[in-house]
């Protein structure tokens, strides 16, 4: 039997909270801030994973809005070639880092972090792209 490579999965989540977005901030190379998410494991569904892995980042309950895009790049994470879905949700609760997040923060268009890891800032500018023009990249 054949070994089958293929790039592996993972999910992304832009969670709106209070005017802005959440980013944490990585414990784990590659550094900066990104978009809360992670790998989707055997037997989840891209929306569980998301709803899991905001919650561990972030402590929010996110409630799923859409399904935003895919991004896959070969390059877009140095580790390994992944393929994200990335979801727009709204989050409650109280905003606090945690799993592999040092910390999260709210950030708006106008004052995102400098040292954004993977295609962060590209997801990120599709979405406000999306938000001011409803054009999807």
């Amino acid at each position: 039997m054949s070994t089958i490579h293929t790039p592996l999965v993972t999910v992304d989540v832009i969670i709106r909270c209070k005017g802005g977005i959440v980013m944490i901030e990585r414990k784990n190379p590659p550094p900066g801030w990104a978009i809360p998410g992670g790998f989707v494991d055997i037997g989840e569904s891209l929306e569980d994973a998301a709803m899991r892995e905001a919650k561990e980042e972030t402590s929010l309950d996110v409630t799923l809005i859409e399904q935003f895009h895919a991004y896959s790049k070969p390059g877009r994470d140095p580790r390994f070639h992944t393929v994200s879905v990335v979801f727009i949700a709204d989050g409650k609760g109280a905003l606090a880092g945690r799993d592999d997040a040092r910390r999260a923060e709210v950030f708006t268009e106008a004052s995102l972090p400098d040292q954004i890891a993977f295609d962060h800032r590209e997801i990120i500018a599709d979405y406000f792209t999306y938000l001011k023009t409803g054009r999807r990249p």
